[in-house]
């Protein structure tokens, strides 16, 4: 195995495979000196999940083989890290090799903490409590939901950073529209828990979603954060953040967005801030003490939704920054912090957002984008899919 790289990429996710591949469309003479670090051999576009766990998406619709997907002319290391070396440019894999690079793209992800919630570990897939969070578990979501029979529908949002911060909401208004449809309502209880004080972190959209829920009978308890599940009683138990009272409530379905945060060789490695998220300037997407290192997608410290929407716009300003560091020029290119966030309230129907780091609106289309509509909801389910795979992950756009 090569052991020097121009360029070295830690994570073959969505980050890792659109930098790699805009890299090489814009310097054909990279080839063969990019290297990604990928242990997985499945790449994923995972926010096609929330439609597989809401039975409107298959599985398999989602995945391929991790070197289809790898760029030509980038060499996949199907190796985890075990720790980073930036003093000496260099990382250390899980085999104990060794890899030296010039210049460092750090994107291996997150992780989630299902261990963080008691419980949750012994009856996740069963005793009626799923995820959208894993592709282990999605489809059992959508068991839940075709099978449910009346009681309590719980869904919960944690205390921590997640991917897409309205994907715990999603899964909800696409369950209260299954039970509408068929004639389930009445006997449903439908309740949305979360630690935060908004249902979404911008006004606009936020308003509107609060609007749906009242209007749909969701009853929405802000404050209460998932500390403990006992499935053999159905019993979950939340505790309020500022009060620290707890509360107890049955359940038939409990739909847990888990707990998440940095991968341990990622937080325990001297590129992070206090929190274990890489270190980075939130618009240069530069690390703050290694000026060859650059970091976006879930695992950085900028201050956005951790989103596909997000990499696609920062992707491009860490390879055109990249290419500069790597002349010797300043860093012209700047990331304003843009996201979106395709909301679905329910099959056929879903507000789009799209917003920048101040949570402000930044709409791509000329209508009002809070308002739910079909066409967004296809745009979603058909368009954004087919984009995905044949065009951000081939560095077109």
């Amino acid at each position: 195995m090569k052991q020097h790289y121009k360029i070295v990429i830690v994570g073959g996710g969505t980050a890792g495979i659109t930098v790699a591949a805009r890299l090489l469309r814009q310097q054909h003479n990279l080839k063969g000196d990019i290297a990604i670090v990928e242990p997985s051999n499945t790449h994923y576009y995972q926010p096609l999940w929330t439609l597989v766990g809401a039975g409107a998406s298959k599985l398999k619709s989602s995945k391929k083989h991790m070197s289809s997907v790898i760029p030509k002319g980038a060499h996949w290391i199907k190796q985890s890290v075990a720790s980073f070396n930036p003093e000496n440019n260099k990382i250390i894999l899980s085999n104990e090799a060794t890899i030296d690079y010039d210049y460092l793209v750090v994107c291996p992800g997150l992780q989630i903490n299902w261990s963080q919630i008691k419980g949750l570990q012994e009856n996740i897939g069963k005793n009626g409590v799923c995820s959208n969070y894993s592709p282990e578990y999605v489809t059992e979501t959508w068991r839940q939901i075709s099978n449910f029979k009346g009681g309590n529908a719980i869904f919960t949002h944690p205390n921590t950073p997640i991917k897409c911060g309205g994907a715990p909401m999603k899964i909800m208004y696409l369950a209260e529209d299954y039970f509408s449809k068929h004639n389930m309502r009445s006997t449903a209880k439908i309740s949305y828990e979360t630690p935060k004080d908004v249902m979404f972190d911008v006004p606009k959209y936020d308003k509107e979603l609060r609007r749906i829920a009242q209007e749909r009978d969701i009853e929405v308890n802000y404050y209460y954060n998932l500390i403990e599940i006992d499935g053999d009683k159905k019993i979950a138990v939340f505790e309020h953040i500022e009060t620290g009272v707890k509360k107890t409530l049955d359940y038939e379905m409990l739909h847990v967005t888990p707990p998440m945060g940095p991968l341990d060789f990622v937080k325990e490695s001297e590129l992070t801030d206090n929190d274990g998220w890489v270190d980075i300037n939130p618009t240069t997407l530069q690390h703050t003490s290694y000026s060859n290192v650059f970091a976006l997608g879930d695992a950085s410290n900028a201050p956005t939704s951790k989103t596909g929407a997000a990499i696609r716009k920062q992707a491009p300003v860490v390879v055109n920054n990249l290419l500069q560091a790597m002349n010797g020029e300043i860093l012209l290119n700047h990331y304003n912090g843009y996201t979106s966030c395709p909301l679905v309230t329910g099959y056929n129907k879903l507000i789009l957002a799209e917003f920048d780091y101040n949570k402000k609106p930044t709409e791509t289309m000329p209508f009002n984008q809070s308002k739910e509509r079909w066409s967004m909801y296809i745009f979603k389910k058909d368009l954004l899919p087919k984009m995905y795979w044949h065009g951000m992950l081939k560095g077109l756009m």
